[in-house]
């Protein structure tokens, strides 16, 4: 089922980083790459800061049309600041399509879910984690699951640091 267009915005909110480091990506990277392999999905992983490419990943059932996808929704990403999924449904709500009234050429800006925005606080989007394989639907919530555990993993350090600093 489809995210409510709050909802999507809801979930950029929520996960938004303290950082963002290339081993942070790594970190993403290998935990999408696990949940992929733990559920034999056919899908290609890209995380970029900017336009530099800190991560990819193809799984077995992937092919040259899966980079393009990604390619295309992270296009939206870095124009539009919202996940390729949010800004597909931000125009279907109003009855169109992002194509009808953006007017983006197609062959560079796919509005359909997989791609998130990199979010760190105090700094915005700063990079994109996108996935590329399954149902937009399902492309978007996997990126999302492992926006959540690295979150999670962040704050678990960071809990760690405090608590190895002492009095």
């Amino acid at each position: 089922m489809t995210p409510t267009l709050p909802e999507l915005l809801a979930q950029e909110d929520a996960l938004a980083l303290p950082r963002f480091t290339h081993d942070d990506a790594w970190w993403l990277g290998g935990r999408l790459v696990d949940l992929a392999r733990e559920r034999e999905l056919p899908i290609l992983i890209d995380i970029r800061r900017g336009e530099l490419q800190l991560f990819q990943h193809a799984r077995p059932g992937t092919s040259p049309d899966n980079a393009s996808w990604v390619a295309r929704k992270n296009a939206v990403v870095r124009r539009f600041g919202h996940s390729s999924l949010l800004m597909g449904q931000k125009y279907r709500d109003r009855g169109t399509t992002f194509e009808e009234a953006t007017g983006l050429p197609r062959d560079r800006y796919a509005a359909h879910g997989g791609a998130f925005p990199l979010i760190v606080a105090g700094a915005g989007v700063i990079g994109t984690a996108t996935v590329s394989g399954l149902a937009q639907v399902e492309d978007h919530a996997l990126v999302v699951e492992g926006l959540q555990a690295l979150l999670a993993e962040q704050r678990g350090s960071a809990a760690q640091e405090g608590a190895d600093a002492g009095p």
